[in-house]
């Protein structure tokens, strides 16, 4: 199950919405983005920890947006981590990031 917010911010159990259309949906919140993709990179990890039957616990986000063209390397980071929300990464295992141009 995958918490999620409604329209006044309350945080409810949703196992119905995957956690890489909750990221799409969080990073486009947050960002106007030139590019995004994301990508379930679970299977390769197949064996590894962190890999859960179903996938949906390594990911790949490759984003391009004016927001972070100012920034350094790190302050990207941290404002993907923020936008994606400390909940959301808690049940992500890992995320590899490709940020800018």
């Amino acid at each position: 199950m995958f918490q999620e917010a409604n329209e006044k911010g309350q945080l409810y159990m949703n196992d119905d919405i995957r956690v890489s259309d909750q990221i799409e949906t969080r990073l486009r919140a947050a960002f106007t983005p030139r590019s995004l993709h994301i990508e379930d990179e679970s299977e390769s990890h197949r064996g590894h920890a962190g890999y859960r039957d179903g996938g949906q616990s390594h990911f790949h986000v490759a984003l391009d947006a004016p927001e972070l063209d100012a920034l350094s390397r790190v302050a990207r980071h941290r404002a993907v981590h923020k936008a994606i929300g400390d909940d959301l990464v808690a049940q992500i295992h890992a995320l590899r990031l490709t940020l800018g141009s």
